[in-house]
């Protein structure tokens, strides 16, 4: 199983075009139908085995948490703040409870002055009972794979394991872009097909403030918006309600916020040409990206051109000035691929 899942991550990524419509899906192999090589003989993992695998991997993971926090005298909060997780995530991770992502699992792991891949790794055992000899034979061969490879690498594993293994849908859908993409309207517009809720990331950083953003940053700065909202995002994901979320323009510039988009949200590059971008935005009545800039396109080109690496990193590309009208409809099929059903 562990070979197949494999091939999902080794190749690049495609684009589809169905009634017209791009959509830009990132690396996923294909030696044969199905991912596999033609003439291997296909692995079925049932979605009940699946969870028993994972219930299991969870619940030995929590528990190497726990006991290494204890032998290293760290209280659960000390922790928490050392890995950049919320307390509450750390007790539902020693519980057994916390599906984490790579990435976290990495800060966890640092914090313990271990690595991700001996807190997957199976405890020894002389006398295994029956099945356990096989389960623990792959979580170690799964673990000896991502030993050494870099964050992002791991991430791209995990994925496509999840994949494998029918994973349902992620916690929330995260719109990506420059404002004039599209976000609030084509976010607004697929969450009420989807029949979830649609939450404008700026505005639960304001209202955490009490401050307009334009008060922000004139009082407090960047560095103080970019720390509201990695924390911001954190509190609408750990609150378990599905969304479609309009991020800010530069979340992808803000590590710790991307990572946490990137591990726990289906995330969605709404593209757009920069004449788009600027159009959009001056026919909404704001002038500011003008105002007083003689080269103001030119520096719309400068930092899309500078953005796009971090963008394209997102699960779908929908690229809405190629797609105009239909580009709800192309972003609803591609959210469909990654579980997110209209019903």
């Amino acid at each position: 199983m562990v070979r197949s899942m494999l091939h999902l991550v080794a190749t690049r990524g495609t684009t589809r075009a169905k009634g017209g419509a791009r959509v830009t899906t990132p690396a996923r192999g294909r030696a044969g139908a199905g991912g596999e090589a033609p003439d291997a003989p296909r692995a079925r993992v049932g979605h009940g085995d699946a969870a028993g695998v994972q219930a299991a991997l969870l619940g030995r993971l929590g528990g190497r948490v726990r006991a290494l926090r204890a032998e290293r005298g760290l209280t659960a909060r000390a922790l928490a703040l050392a890995a950049g997780l919320s307390p509450r995530f750390v007790a539902d991770l020693e519980a057994g409870r916390g599906n984490i992502a790579v990435g976290r699992l990495e800060g966890v792991a640092r914090a313990l002055g271990t690595t991700a891949a001996r807190l997957l790794a199976p405890a020894p055992s002389s006398a295994p009972s029956a099945g356990e000899g096989a389960e623990d034979d792959a979580l170690a061969r799964l673990a000896r794979l991502l030993e050494g490879r870099t964050p992002a690498e791991q991430e791209r594993a995990l994925r496509a394991v999840e994949e494998a293994l029918g994973r349902r849908r992620r916690a929330a859908v995260a719109l990506l872009g420059l404002r004039g993409a599209g976000k609030s309207t084509l976010g607004a517009q697929a969450a009420d097909r989807l029949g979830v809720a649609f939450v404008e990331l700026d505005e639960r950083i304001e209202a955490a403030a009490g401050l307009s953003l334009a008060e922000l940053f004139a009082i407090h700065g960047e560095g103080y918006y970019r720390r509201l909202e990695a924390q911001c995002l954190a509190a609408l994901l750990d609150a378990g309600a599905p969304a479609v979320v309009a991020t800010g323009g530069g979340l992808v510039t803000n590590d710790d916020a991307f990572r946490l988009a990137r591990g726990r949200c289906t995330t969605v590059w709404l593209r757009a040409s920069p004449h788009d971008h600027m159009t959009r935005v001056l026919a909404q009545g704001d002038r500011r990206p003008v105002a007083g800039r003689q080269d103001a396109m030119t520096e719309l080109e400068a930092l899309l051109a500078a953005r796009e690496p971090l963008y394209r990193q997102a699960d779908l590309t929908v690229d809405t000035s190629a797609l105009g009208a239909r580009a709800l409809d192309a972003l609803l099929r591609g959210l469909a691929r990654h579980g997110w059903g209209t019903g």
